[in-house]
């Protein structure tokens, strides 16, 4: 059985980066969190590299109780407030989009940021480096408008790289997600 790791984080702007390699190894053994720094694709868990973590990710694990994170100007703990705060500082609609991560996650999905998709998050079912990200996401709220370009546009980028492309509805009002899914087929 693999030791408990208290992971503990510093704060640099809009990510939170482990310095200590054991634990960096851990965090991202126990599921996918973040990226290896300098590392594009990991191949394994071995790698010798501090891991940086996008700010939902230390947001999500510090809610989870797996993460602290401190300043990295005067080494002070960094509040849940506080980091909270930058979240909504750094994405436009985090509830939403933060209510969409974390149901994915919990669903056991591994969750990325989807920008070099031009979408909110690519999905894993298994892990970056094992699997290609079958699903791009992208959040709205109940009464967004959706456009058939704007469907047209994600679906065709979707299908060039061979994904699924989903739309995910994050009503936080209700802490509920409903997705649609979009298939691209010819006749």
């Amino acid at each position: 059985m693999a030791k408990k790791i208290s992971h503990s984080g510093t704060l640099a702007e809009d990510h939170v980066i482990l310095w200590n390699i054991e634990s960096s190894q851990q965090l991202f053994k126990e599921g996918y969190f973040g990226k290896p720094l300098g590392i594009f694709k990991p191949k394994n868990f071995e790698f010798e590299a501090p891991l940086v973590l996008d700010l939902i990710e230390a947001y999500y694990l510090t809610k989870e109780k797996k993460l602290t994170t401190h300043s990295s100007i005067d080494r002070k703990k960094v509040s849940m407030k506080k980091i909270e705060e930058i979240c909504r500082a750094q994405y436009s609609e985090f509830d939403e989009k933060y209510l969409v991560y974390s149901h994915l996650r919990k669903k056991g999905y591994i969750v990325t940021p989807g920008i070099k998709f031009g979408c909110d998050f690519a999905v894993y079912e298994q892990g970056p480096g094992i699997d290609h990200a079958p699903y791009l996401v992208d959040v709205l709220k109940p009464g967004d408008k959706l456009t058939a370009l704007g469907i047209v546009l994600t679906g065709r980028l979707a299908t060039t790289v061979k994904k699924q492309f989903i739309i995910a509805i994050s009503d936080t009002a209700k802490e509920n997600v409903d997705f649609i899914s979009f298939d691209w087929w010819r006749a």
